[in-house]
């Protein structure tokens, strides 16, 4: 019998048992933190449980409409009958913020005031 036959198998064998000396070592998986919110935040649990959308859908939507907006301040709350997510924004340049109302159900924008 060849030498060769006798040492494929071998070797793939070794490959398999030892995964780690065939050069298939796999890195743990990363582990992503998410940072805190950098604003003022009040989401009582038992409101946020009732929502439709999540806080971050409804952050997307509140930043759409002033995309140089930061947010200071969200608050989830029961406004004329409807579950919103209230955000306070500060634009550059501009005195006072923008408060936007996002219903919670739905994702629609249904207030934007000024406040001074």
């Amino acid at each position: 019998m060849r030498l060769q036959y006798f040492l494929v198998p071998v070797a793939a064998l070794l490959a398999v048992s030892f995964p780690h000396r065939a050069g298939a070592q796999q890195a743990p998986p990363a582990v992503t933190r998410q940072a805190p919110p950098a604003y003022k935040r009040e989401v009582p649990p038992a409101l946020a449980a009732r929502a439709g959308i999540t806080e971050d859908s409804a952050r997307a939507i509140a930043q759409r409409r002033f995309p140089r907006g930061r947010i200071l301040a969200l608050e989830l709350e029961k406004e004329k009958g409807k579950l919103i997510y209230s955000f306070d924004l500060k634009l550059p340049g501009k005195s006072g913020n923008e408060e936007v109302n996002v219903n919670a159900m739905d994702g629609t924008i249904v207030g934007v005031e000024h406040e001074k």
